[in-house]
């Protein structure tokens, strides 16, 4: 009832606002009709600036209204809305700078960690989980898909993973966790697959889970990658299934493997790689998503194939031809209003290296 009320006072304040606006411009009329030439320019000024403002207060009070119905239609649906900040990294090491990394996430206030494989390169999950633990807390909540370099001692990063699970609020996860897994926390639904890595039938659970979730934000992580969809001399170990499954599904697809940052524009085929806009506000929706690698977390920051670079794809490209430092890519969901999102790349410099926004209009 309180939302309906409100609605109604942005309509008459929009109403409002329209006849304030065809008054000023008849008095600015007269106004002009009885003064002389240096009086015209003045009043002229004066009407275009009230003019604009009043419009703006129209344009204000519009998406306000516009605003208001999207966030009562999530609400109806049972979508969860709140706003929720995350950290995507990858490739992260034991190092000071993968420490940096941590310190930079807190500083930020992440609310979760999704981290797309590859943990402390050394087979030693204790030491990994006591890093986390040291700079985030032992109930931070951390998600995390298998890499290559985790395969030796999976079951031993599974268990700490799994225990850390135990101690988030409201955070569900079903299946085998990093491997063929799904989670919902705080509003965001994640597929955690190991896809090129470990397992098998992930491109059939990938589409399942996504066909049965109903949540406005989806994303899709593992770590290994397609030759085009990074930046660096990584072949094609994934296969264009998982891919496009995401891309249908209306999911952000997150990645790892390549040390670097790459961020594609809004694409409508991943496969052949069809871009379907270059704007930086990019709409998510069924058969339109993006792909990024954010994989420079502390082990170590490597070269562009620059014929792979140049592809017109690519929205943003940060490596070591770039002078890159490390860092995670941030993504605040419904920050302004609800299906909104903003998200920046972050070094530990605190330079900002890429920002965008993002409007999801899946399972609207």
């Amino acid at each position: 009832m309180k939302k309906n009320n409100r609605i109604l006072v942005l309509v008459l304040i929009l109403i409002a606002s329209s006849f304030t606006l065809c008054d000023d411009i008849q008095i600015n009329d007269d106004v002009v009709e009885q003064s002389d030439t240096s009086s015209d320019e003045s009043g002229d000024d004066t009407a275009s600036a009230s003019e604009t403002e009043e419009a703006d207060e129209v344009s204000e009070a519009e998406e306000e209204i516009e605003n208001e119905a999207v966030e009562e239609a999530a609400e109806a649906a049972g979508q969860d809305t709140q706003t929720v900040k995350v950290a995507f990294i990858g490739d992260q090491g034991l190092s000071d700078n993968a420490i940096s990394v941590l310190t930079l996430i807190n500083d930020e206030g992440a609310d979760f960690v999704l981290h797309q494989g590859d943990f402390d390169y050394k087979d030693d999950p204790d030491a990994w989980d006591d890093m986390i633990n040291d700079n985030l807390g032992e109930s931070y909540p951390y998600f995390a898909s298998i890499g290559n370099h985790d395969k030796d001692k999976w079951d031993d990063y599974q268990d700490k993973l799994e225990a850390r699970l135990a101690k988030i609020d409201g955070a569900v996860c079903e299946g085998d966790l990093g491997v063929n897994s799904h989670c919902t926390y705080k509003g965001i639904f994640f597929i955690l697959s190991g896809v090129g890595t470990q397992g098998s039938d992930h491109e059939e659970y990938i589409q399942e889970q996504l066909d049965a979730d109903n949540s406005i934000w989806r994303v899709c992580t593992w770590h290994k990658n397609q030759r085009l969809m990074q930046a660096g001399s990584k072949p094609d170990e994934v296969g264009w299934e998982a891919y496009e499954n995401c891309r249908r599904g209306g999911a952000i697809i997150a990645t790892g493997h390549e040390h670097m940052y790459n961020r594609s524009h809004l694409m409508s085929d991943i496969e052949t790689q069809v871009v379907s806009s270059t704007s930086n506000t990019l709409t998510i929706d069924e058969g339109e998503t993006f792909v990024f690698v954010s994989a420079i977390a502390g082990k170590s920051i490597r070269s562009q194939d620059d014929d792979l670079a140049a592809n017109d794809w690519w929205a943003s490209i940060y490596t070591s031809d770039q002078n890159a430092n490390h860092g995670a890519l941030f993504c605040t969901f419904n920050d302004t209003a609800a299906r909104k999102a903003s998200c920046y790349f972050k070094n530990i410099d605190g330079d900002t290296v890429d920002e965008f926004s993002l409007v999801s209009a899946v399972n609207q």
